[in-house]
């Protein structure tokens, strides 16, 4: 039982460090070149961790050539055109000005039940309503409306708006961020401050306080 909980936890490590090397793409943006390899590293951990009687060297040095691989052919494919087109494809243009290319459908596999489903998801009902949808490498679906059915935006008023950024998060689950109180100039002494004012006295009753960037103090009590 020691020997397969140690396999287990050497196998693990390894596959994770082995798919952090490989990027931080989800699954949903990998290429297919990039989904391959995730599979069969998987089912190369799996066999390593059930067959207790063969090495654990027959896992990990399969496992590390497919990494290596994936590394050599990524980098490839930033430099070369050709490889890039042969292991990630290309993105094929379904909808064209409000009308279905037919050709594209069909070279793609995908179903026209596919396409509703995923312009669906972009709160688009009608195929007239778009101009372009790109069927991305990843599976994913593009979409760019048809000017006269955009949402308007501050831009199209002539609308000056303000900056809004990002909230800076001070505390997470009851621990002070310091990193980010350095960042803004502040002290932990402040934060403690701005706790009382919200009747908050220890941070550890709290799950999540942020400091927007005009000023705004939020935060979320546990």
């Amino acid at each position: 039982m020691l020997q397969l909980f140690l396999r287990t936890v050497l196998i693990y490590f390894l596959t994770l460090s082995a798919v952090r090397l490989m990027g931080k793409r989800e699954i949903g943006e990998l290429s297919p070149f990039d989904l391959v390899v995730s599979i069969m590293i998987a089912e190369l951990a799996v066999i390593v961790i059930e067959d207790r009687g063969s090495s654990l060297w027959y896992g990990i040095i399969p496992i590390l050539t497919l990494v290596a691989i994936e590394i050599i052919v990524s980098y490839i494919s930033l430099k070369s055109e050709l490889i890039r087109k042969l292991v990630s494809g290309t993105p094929n243009i379904i909808i064209r000005n409000g009308e279905i290319v037919k050709e594209e459908l069909r070279n793609s596999r995908y179903t026209i039940h596919d396409l509703l489903v995923q312009l669906r998801q972009k709160d688009i009902f009608r195929i007239t309503d778009v101009e372009f949808a790109i069927l991305e490498t990843s599976g994913d679906l593009s979409i760019i409306p048809k000017s006269q059915k955009r949402m308007i935006t501050p831009k199209d008023l002539n609308l000056d708006t303000e900056y809004e950024g990002l909230p800076i998060i001070l505390i997470a689950d009851g621990k002070i961020n310091y990193k980010n109180l350095k960042k803004l100039d502040l002290d932990e002494e402040w934060l403690l401050e701005k706790l009382k004012e919200e009747n908050i006295n220890y941070p550890d009753n709290v799950l999540l306080a942020t400091l927007e960037t005009n000023g705004d103090f939020y935060v979320a009590k546990k």
